[in-house]
């Protein structure tokens, strides 16, 4: 007798409608979704927080090793309201230019040319305040104090404000590294016109201090910023 293999019915598998699978689907979430950032603003954003962490801890360190604890502020260290804004303001830029233009971040030859402003600066900044040791103040001195010197040696051989150099090239870098086209142009004027202001207003007072000595000194090298006598 000759029994007939019918083939095993197959599972009827229930269809669920787009909207309940999409419900279903581990990916999907009960409101609405934040773009991710690309992996280029990321990296972008990793390092601009590392910079700003090192240049201010060492900023700390190195003004206390000099001149105290106890005589270290933020007001001293020059963190400004301003300050504080500009740096914010960068940051929403980066964020904003991130979610809607972010082939804009994906220029990494231009982010690394940041990159290696930043560690320039940073290095021009520091040997500029470990060469000057106490003579290195951020606030300027308006009257002689006994530690007040002439430094004319190291690097302030090629530059007469190699710190001033260093923190233009440093913060303009940061702007760069983060490819914020915005941010960049506005701190190279903004930075530009504060030393500009602020060179002068210094030297007069290094002239009272140092008389022909530094007269001298201010014609032989020149400050460090362009388009600074």
């Amino acid at each position: 007798m000759r029994h007939l293999l019918l083939p095993a019915p197959r599972q009827r598998q229930a269809s669920l409608p787009a909207p309940a699978a999409q419900a279903l689907s581990p990916s999907a979430s009960s409101g609405p979704q934040i773009p991710a950032l690309p992996m280029a603003a990321r990296t972008q954003a990793w390092q601009f927080a590392a910079a700003l962490v090192f240049f201010h801890g060492s900023e700390y360190v190195l003004a206390a090793a000099f001149h105290g604890h106890s005589n270290v502020t933020a007001t001293s260290l020059l963190i400004s309201k301003q300050y504080v804004l500009a740096m914010s303001f960068a940051m929403v830029e980066h964020l904003t230019e991130s979610l809607f233009f972010p082939e804009i971040k994906g220029y990494l030859f231009v982010s690394n040319i940041g990159l290696l402003m930043v560690l320039v600066g940073e290095i021009i900044r520091k040997i500029a305040v470990v060469t000057a040791g106490r003579a290195f103040t951020h606030v300027i001195r308006i009257q002689y104090e006994d530690q007040h010197q002439l430094v004319t040696h190291g690097i302030y051989r090629f530059m007469r404000h190699p710190g001033y150099s260093g923190f233009l090239l440093w913060a303009v870098g940061t702007q760069v590294m983060l490819c914020n086209p915005v941010s960049t142009v506005v701190f190279t004027l903004v930075l530009w016109r504060f030393f500009a202001r602020r060179i002068p207003y210094e030297e007069f007072f290094l002239r009272q201090f140092f008389g022909s000595q530094y007269e001298e000194y201010a014609r032989k090298v020149h400050s460090g910023l362009p388009f600074i006598n």
